[in-house]
């Protein structure tokens, strides 16, 4: 008796929902970041200019990517299609597996920018030679006003680091 290796309908769509989601999900994991800890290899190692100078005020923000890197926009589809393929039958589950992915792809867009969303501050930093520099960073670096702070500039992002 010759073995039949053809998944069913609903399970073939279920694998291939399971694998552009890994792949969405692993696209993802590389992220950008506004830490004023974090440099990236190509940073480090870099002569970089220090100024001194004093926090004049600091005030929450939030930073968002500018563009998502299209992860929840794939894995949303892949979901929201075979989740529509499931209702119906003819052509309105063909309407439905169109309708599931176009709700998908958006809905795993807006994750994506959600997760991707983080809180920020904004720095206002009186230097001491007497100008006035405003730098946005995560808020991963307790930075309060009048704290003395360094301002690192040069190879890359304005970064302010406290003494």
């Amino acid at each position: 008796m010759k073995q039949n290796n053809v998944l069913p309908r609903a399970g073939r769509g279920m694998a291939i929902a399971a694998v552009v989601a890994s792949a969405a999900i692993l696209a993802g994991c590389a992220h950008d970041t506004a830490s004023s800890s974090v440099y990236t290899y190509g940073q480090a190692q870099r002569e970089q200019v220090v100024r001194l100078g004093t926090v004049q005020s600091v005030r929450p923000v939030t930073i968002q990517p500018e563009r998502t890197s299209g992860a929840g926009v794939v894995g949303g589809a892949a979901l929201g299609g075979v989740a529509g393929s499931a209702v119906g039958g003819g052509r309105g589950q063909v309407l439905a597996t169109i309708g599931g992915g176009l709700l998908g792809a958006y809905a795993g867009d807006k994750v994506e920018q959600t997760a991707r969303t983080t809180r920020g501050l904004e720095i206002v930093v009186l230097l001491d030679n007497g100008e006035t520099r405003v730098i946005a960073q995560a808020d991963d670096v307790p930075i309060s006003a009048g704290q003395r702070v360094r301002v690192i500039s040069g190879g890359g992002p304005t970064r302010v680091a406290p003494m």
